[in-house]
């Protein structure tokens, strides 16, 4: 647990919430929960101590919601977990500066590797009057809403997440030079050259805000070298490299990995479920041979074109698996409003009608695309799976990878690209795959449809075995153990 000198509660801080509010077709208000990994992740930290949630209202009627409330934290139950959350509106004008033109696509789009330097980006002033008076504007009304809560406790803790609030820690830290601040990065950080697209005072401000945290996680120890790496060469700070540690002027932050794991007892559960049940029995009938599956969001850096070129290609070199093999991709669309993300998916559907007129027959399409969201039918899909595809650019941990083989029926194989996250602790169990190279990844295609039993059975062992290894409680326990070492040394330090 938290040692804390009082019984105070957590604040978490996110742009996402655990749960936003909407009017359904005959205009009653209900309650959904939010998207994203995130969410899940924090539930567990939530559900086991008093901890209040500030994110930004996603919606009008979070807006109305929170102004019924005089604008005080709102206790909403969702999926069995008691939150207490904080809505913070912004100007809407703002707020779609702040999300479509830097968050996504700018900073996404840099820390994933994803621009065609080329061609983009191009930074002129409506880019500068978006980071000025969008995201600068919605971190600072993050920010005023966590100073206003901690305004009556002493050495408050703050957890922000995600790139969406890189800047919200220094207006915190302005105000509240007591308290402790610790930023988790749930993306991958990358490397030095690649902060050079920001002009240098956006890039400044974002290095002078994350530093102003006692404490930066990431999901792996190479995002932790590059962060480092940045704060070195763009700033010229000096680094530690041993001790993951970051001197500046403001004193020192130390950064630390922390791999995600996934929950397995909830999957199992779900895993067991008559809607999962009920889902399967569709997989099953419609199956052939061989099944490979990728479950992911329609995101440029899921790399989905260069997964579907890659079984284009597989089928055109072994002709001997038409038929006898069905590719479902079950894709969750995303960012539809930013116009790269919508072109994309068009893209995506493009090609797939391209492979299944080039290889199809009458009764046989080689792949099988499913554009949208269910739960169920993912899981039930886990569970069949002889071939996993997971070929992402660069991913910051992609918790599929370690989902859908802990529940796998078949000792399906993982094809798993380098440039994942969750590469670092399951490399020793998949086939690893560059995920630029196509011809590789259509000879790992063939490689996974004609191994062994023995071989399948002794991957997919170990990965259950370094999958079950750990939990979201031993993540959660092992942010907390270095929260309450730096409490303990900033202690120490006020003893003196």
């Amino acid at each position: 647990m938290i040692t804390e000198e009082s019984t105070q509660p957590l604040i978490i801080v996110s742009n996402r919430g655990p749960a936003q509010f909407e009017r359904d077709e005959n205009g009653e208000r209900r309650l959904i929960r939010g998207g994203g990994g995130l969410v899940t992740a924090l539930s567990g930290l939530v559900a086991n101590r008093d901890a209040l949630w500030i994110a930004s209202a996603m919606t009008a009627e979070d807006v109305v919601v929170t102004a019924e409330n005089d604008f005080e934290p709102l206790d909403i139950e969702i999926n069995d977990v008691s939150y207490k959350v904080l809505m913070v509106e912004s100007d809407p004008e703002a707020f779609d500066r702040f999300y479509n033109v830097v968050a996504n696509p700018m900073l996404w789009f840099i820390q994933h590797y994803l621009w065609d330097l080329s061609n983009a980006p191009d930074i002129r002033q409506s880019e500068l009057d978006a980071w000025d008076f969008g995201y600068q504007t919605v971190n600072q009304d993050i920010a005023d809403a966590v100073i206003r809560q901690v305004a009556d406790r002493e050495r408050p803790l703050v957890m922000l997440h995600d790139y969406h609030l890189y800047t919200a820690p220094r207006m915190i830290r302005a105000a509240r030079p007591d308290a402790l601040l610790y930023h988790f990065v749930h993306i991958p950080w990358s490397e030095p050259d690649s902060w050079r697209i920001l002009p240098s005072r956006i890039r400044e401000a974002i290095f002078d805000g994350l530093l102003a945290n006692d404490i930066v996680g990431f999901h792996t120890s190479a995002y932790c070298t590059n962060f480092l790496a940045c704060c070195n060469r763009l700033m010229g700070y000096e680094v530690d490299y041993e001790k993951l540690r970051v001197d500046h002027p403001g004193g020192h932050t130390i950064v630390r990995a922390y791999p995600l794991p996934i929950d397995p007892e909830r999957l199992a559960r779900a895993a067991d479920s008559p809607e999962v049940a009920d889902a399967e029995k569709e997989v099953l009938a419609r199956r052939r041979e061989h099944l490979i599956l990728r479950v992911d969001r329609a995101d440029l850096s899921k790399n989905v074109l260069r997964g579907f070129t890659a079984f284009d290609t597989f089928l055109t070199q072994h002709p001997e698996f038409r038929e006898r093999v069905t590719f479902v991709a079950h894709l969750q669309p995303s960012r539809q409003d930013v116009p790269e993300y919508a072109e994309y998916l068009e893209r995506i559907e493009a090609l797939v009608a391209v492979v299944n007129h080039r290889h199809g027959t009458t009764d046989w399409m080689p792949i099988d695309l499913r554009v949208y969201e269910n739960f169920n039918e993912a899981v039930a899909r886990y569970k069949h799976f002889d071939l996993l595809m997971v070929n992402s650019i660069f991913d910051g941990m992609n918790l599929v990878a370690k989902e859908a083989p802990s529940i796998n029926l078949r000792d399906g194989v993982v094809m798993l690209s380098e440039n994942t996250g969750s590469h670092e602790e399951l490399e020793d169990y998949v086939l690893t795959v560059n995920p630029f190279d196509i011809q590789d990844q259509a000879d790992t295609i063939h490689r996974a449809l004609t191994m062994s039993h023995r071989e399948r059975r002794e991957r997919a062992d170990g990965l259950r075995e370094v999958i079950f290894s750990r939990n979201p409680r031993d993540w959660i326990d092992e942010q907390v153990a270095d929260i309450n070492l730096v409490r303990s040394q900033i202690a120490d330090q006020g003893s003196e």
